[in-house]
């Protein structure tokens, strides 16, 4: 019977083929093997949680050996520093990573038997945030996020119920005023890296001000963008975030302007102060560049995902998915030997 299944299945897919070459659709059985990948769910939900717990203790650290060295020099203001930082941990860490991890994403790796109920989920979705977009234009002034024409559109398609009209605006949104609008995130948060790694020279303020840029930073294009990347995804993003802190970290540890001094050799060996001012200067440029780039890369890998979860719901959102003659066949031959266990074990009378 598996063997027929089999065989059967290779026919139908031939035809599926012909028949969406004919009607210009991809059928459930061409998106699976052009777009989906093996993954464990649950594997992956558990995975992204523990990453986000081991971003979470190492700020916690880092801020706690920061309050510790000021201990160290008074007491008192040690302890007021540990309830700054406290309070900092909560805001610039729980709650952006709350509002990541409570936000919706498009379902794109499916088959057969989760495609139409991904299909659902997609559209509500995307109402949602043509919804959001509709509502943040209308009551919040000057954004300038969003093509104001474009929302226009987006918001007569909304009412009239026209799905396709829908989904062009957004298109259009993402492809335009959207990517424009991350560009000029991306870049503001990378800016806002590089200063800040400049004016610390401290690798523990190094590494907890690129856990915070980063994960805002994330936070902001999700908020722009209306969804989240998939939680395989987004295992990648916060990997990067905890790589990017790590070496921030590392780099503030290193004298590069030291080094850099040395190798001048007699130029600046009987002027002390030039060579001091010259190593600082080197280490916070290139702290500062360094940790803007690691930024940048940071945004522009979320907005590709992003882009392209976005794109394969596109793609899902017109697949054939109608039951067909294979899928009851193969229903038929799962009862079968269902029912050939139940009667080998089944006591005798």
């Amino acid at each position: 019977m598996g063997k027929k299944t089999e065989k059967s299945l290779t026919v139908y897919e031939k035809q599926a083929g012909e028949s969406a070459q004919t009607n210009g659709k991809l059928t459930i059985y061409e998106y699976e093997q052009k777009y989906v990948k093996r993954q464990n769910v649950r594997g992956a939900k558990f995975l992204l949680r523990l990453l986000a717990a081991v971003i979470g203790v190492f700020l916690f650290a880092v801020l706690a050996l920061i309050s510790l060295d000021v201990y160290k020099i008074n007491e008192y203001v040690g302890y007021g520093v540990a309830g700054v930082c406290l309070l900092l941990y909560i805001f610039v860490f729980i709650v952006p990573l709350c509002k990541i991890m409570k936000s919706d994403y498009f379902i794109t790796n499916v088959n057969g038997f989760t495609a139409r109920e991904a299909q659902r989920h997609n559209r509500k979705l995307r109402h949602d945030i043509a919804d959001k977009i509709i509502d943040l234009t209308a009551k919040v002034e000057g954004v300038g996020w969003y093509d104001s024409q474009v929302v226009g559109k987006l918001a007569v398609a909304s009412k009239t119920g026209d799905e396709e009209g829908l989904r062009k605006c957004l298109t259009e949104l993402y492809e335009g005023s959207v990517k424009r609008s991350a560009k000029d995130l991306i870049f503001k948060s990378s800016l806002k890296s590089a200063t800040y790694s400049m004016v610390s020279q401290a690798a523990r303020v190094d590494a907890a001000l690129i856990v915070v840029v980063n994960l805002q930073l994330i936070k902001d294009l999700i908020f722009l963008y209306g969804f989240r990347p998939s939680d395989a995804k987004l295992i990648k993003i916060f990997g990067r975030v905890l790589t990017n802190s790590l070496t921030a970290y590392g780099l503030g540890s290193m004298n590069v302007g030291n080094t850099v001094v040395k190798t001048m050799g007699e130029a600046v060996r009987d002027i002390p102060i030039l060579g001091s001012a010259i190593a600082t200067l080197v280490d916070s440029s290139v702290q500062g560049l360094v940790n803007g780039t690691l930024t940048t890369v940071i945004g522009y890998q979320t907005i590709k995902y992003l882009n392209k979860e976005y794109k394969l719901q596109d793609i899902l959102d017109g697949v054939d998915v109608s039951e067909t003659p294979v899928e009851l066949e193969q229903a038929c031959s799962e009862l079968e030997t269902q029912l050939k266990k139940k009667k080998k074990y089944a006591p005798a009378v």
